[in-house]
């Protein structure tokens, strides 16, 4: 299956809370869009892996993505090396995307940069053609594939985009998406503990940050990214 963007977030909800209004609306222009989580989340301290996995199901609907799959490694102790380089591999040659998003350089979770280096250097990895990958079940090799460009999502701190989209008009299917999530983000009937993304005030700053960075390019709403070279265009009026 050949998509068009591949979503990577370390924990499930990461794709949704970094770059939901954006996959919506790549969906919303007809371009085929899949998520892969690296792992279920099983150290969250609400909810469970269990529970993880139907809220990440719903989410996907909601985005109306391709596919969504998870690679199941493990919360909090993956690592950069090439066993799990090797899984993401296997992921990029299956689905063979042009642009791929993955978690912040830099943030407050170690997994969040942890992805993000992860899936950076798999991409490049993947691109070589003397690296051989099967997927589980088949005896065809894999074509070497590297997406054609690799961008970064913003999370929990406040990084310096490079670039951002205009997802004025998809924010509320953003922010329902991460509402599917129902045993993470604030329930004033939940007995679970509190967490940083628990309380009401989080819901409100992710909608309102997307809020501020539409103001500052004269959009409603955008969300911002960063890369890891520069963003070329055709033609400087592609800009307006």
């Amino acid at each position: 299956m050949k998509l068009d963007i591949l979503v990577f977030g370390a924990h499930p909800d990461d794709a949704e809370l970094g770059a939901g209004a954006t996959i919506a609306k790549e969906v919303a222009n007809g371009k085929k869009v899949g998520i892969i989580d690296l792992t279920r989340g099983e150290l969250g301290t609400r909810g469970s892996a269990e529970i993880r996995d139907e809220e990440a199901a719903a989410a996907a609907k909601i985005l109306g993505v391709t596919v969504r799959e998870n690679l199941e490694y493990a919360d909090g102790f993956f690592m950069n090396d090439k066993k799990h380089q090797m899984g993401i591999i296997q992921m990029l040659r299956k689905y063979r995307p042009e642009i791929v998003l993955c978690n912040a350089i830099d943030d407050r979770h170690i997994d969040h940069a942890k992805g993000s280096s992860l899936v950076s250097d798999a991409c490049f990895l993947s691109g070589l053609v003397k690296i051989d990958t099967k997927l589980e079940g088949s005896d065809e090799w894999q074509d070497a594939w590297r997406p054609k460009q690799v961008y970064h999502y913003i999370q929990w701190k406040n990084l310096e985009p490079d670039f951002v989209v205009d997802v004025s008009g998809f924010i509320d299917k953003k922010t329902e998406a991460i509402l599917a999530y129902g045993s993470q983000f604030f329930d004033p009937k939940s007995n679970e503990p509190e967490t940083p993304i628990s309380s009401k005030n989080f819901i409100e700053s992710v909608k309102y940050r997307a809020r501020d960075l539409g103001r500052l390019v004269g959009t409603e709403y955008a969300e911002g990214f960063t890369a890891e070279r520069h963003v070329a265009i055709a033609n400087l009026s592609d800009l307006i």
